[in-house]
């Protein structure tokens, strides 16, 4: 089982061991990780707002953030709000992803719109 990253504009693509198929189906496989992904994909939002938009709790929120963080699928950046805290913003970093099954051999490739 291979993935795939492709990069918006790059014509190779290059195979990679991190995240594996099976991480990438476990990850979507899971209702929350959903919901908190295409919260994310609409828009980029805080923790807070995903937790709202996914209804789903905060530390679940967080949780599901940090595994598709450590799968390159979500990027975060810090900001400095209005009121002058520093605040942790999210954003889907992959705009596709497909599995294909050829000859029993399952693969995903994961399009990220960088």
């Amino acid at each position: 089982m291979a993935v795939r990253h492709r990069s918006r504009g790059d014509q190779t693509d290059e195979p990679t061991e991190e995240p594996s198929t099976g991480k990438l189906l476990d990850l979507f496989g899971d209702e929350y990780t959903r919901r908190v992904f295409e919260a994310v994909s609409e828009q980029p939002r805080g923790g807070r707002a995903v937790a709202q938009a996914a209804d789903v709790s905060r530390p679940t929120a967080y949780r599901r953030l940090n595994e598709l963080q450590e799968a390159g699928l979500v990027t975060s950046e810090c900001y400095v709000s209005p009121d002058g805290h520093h605040r942790e913003r999210f954003a889907a970093s992959a705009r596709h992803l497909s599995v294909s099954l050829d000859d029993g051999d399952i693969e995903a490739t994961v399009d990220l719109g960088c």
